[in-house]
């Protein structure tokens, strides 16, 4: 088969690699139709996550139709469509137990790390992929929902949800910034609206960004270029500052952001993936009852997401800007990379047929 092969910093080639084959009986192979890019995925390109080796097919979305299951595996048969989680989960150790499936205790990675696809072990970007635990980590896809719209659930909408809205406890009433508004930005801004908060706050660099998002349930935006940003956001909040802001970039400049904005007794959220250092002022901040969030996305909602989406609740094709085929995954790379020129958000990827 072919699959996008990461071949350190900077570098990756779609080349023949290995077909995967069933290693475990919970396992289940998945011949992908459809996938896409993350913005976790230039990261690890970029070296921020150096625990993706040389040689790892990327990727850790998907959805696509089961071609071979192990021996215990009797939920999910050959045949069924499935969404693939980001998340790999055992479903039977302490932290499964407890819903945090993120840290997974199962051996499969040797690292007590649910993020297993795309960087542990081979992903989906990929013809066919080798899902573990396949019945606690697959999906079935509801009738009459597309793929491309189904693998939004694999990550990026759980992810803003969870990390983003649950995790800043967004109530009814609330005010909530998003410091970015590339597509997991842009989940958060989504979900958000199931809370019921008064103001939902958009802010990007980006105008184009800013103006995309309307189509999200924000009903204010902020180019954050713009030297009066923080005056616009405060003014909103008749100078109180948000009840929640939610970083969902992953540098230092928009964390600081986001502890400029906060009132007191706010929550911070923070989802983007860092990948360096940043500053936290505790000897300023400590008298401010901040409460300060962040984490890797547990995939425990996935299930109640897929309902909002079979319902119409969520539009997750609004994520959608570019589609290519697999085969011109390299192409897709650059414009998602470029999304500041090619006003790209989510590219889908879709297997010849």
């Amino acid at each position: 088969m072919k699959a996008m092969v990461h071949q350190g910093p900077g570098s990756f080639v779609w080349q023949e690699h290995p077909t995967p084959q069933i290693r475990k009986p919970t396992d289940a192979i998945v011949k992908i139709e459809a996938t896409t890019i993350c913005g976790t995925d230039l990261h690890i390109l970029k070296g921020d996550v150096p625990t993706v080796e040389p040689g790892r097919v990327l990727g850790h979305e998907g959805v696509g139709a089961v071609t071979e299951v192990g021996a215990a595996v009797t939920e999910i048969a050959v045949g069924d469509r499935v969404i693939v989680s980001c998340i790999s989960a055992c479903g039977k150790c302490s932290y499964c137990a407890d819903g945090m499936f993120s840290h997974c205790l199962a051996d499969e990675g040797a690292s007590g790390l649910g993020w297993l696809l795309g960087h542990l072990i081979d992903g989906t970007q990929a013809e066919y992929v080798r899902v573990p635990f396949a019945e606690t980590s697959l999906h079935r896809v509801p009738q009459g929902v597309a793929a491309e719209d189904a693998v939004m659930i694999s990550d990026i909408l759980p992810t803003g949800h969870e990390i983003g809205i649950r995790y800043g406890a967004v109530k009814p009433g609330d005010v909530v910034a998003v410091i970015g508004a590339g597509p997991v930005g842009l989940a958060a801004m989504m979900t958000a609206s199931l809370y019921g908060p008064s103001r939902v706050i958009a802010v990007d660099i980006d105008a184009n960004r800013v103006e995309q998002a309307e189509r999200f349930g924000v009903s204010d935006g902020v180019i954050s270029s713009d030297p009066e940003w923080k005056e616009q956001i405060l003014a909103l909040t008749d100078g109180l500052g948000v009840d929640v802001a939610i970083e969902a970039v992953g540098v230092p400049s928009t964390w600081d952001m986001c502890l400029e904005i906060v009132r007191p007794g706010g929550h911070v959220a923070n989802v983007g993936v860092h990948g360096k250092p940043v500053s936290f002022p505790l000897e300023s901040a400590w008298i401010q009852n901040l409460t300060i969030t962040t984490g890797l996305v547990n995939t425990n909602t996935s299930r109640m997401l897929i309902k909002l989406l079979a319902q119409g609740r969520l539009d997750a094709g609004a994520f959608i800007s570019h589609r290519f085929s697999l085969d011109d995954i390299e192409s897709a790379y650059t414009t998602f990379s470029s999304a500041a020129e090619t006003k790209a958000l989510k590219v889908i990827l879709a297997a010849r047929r």
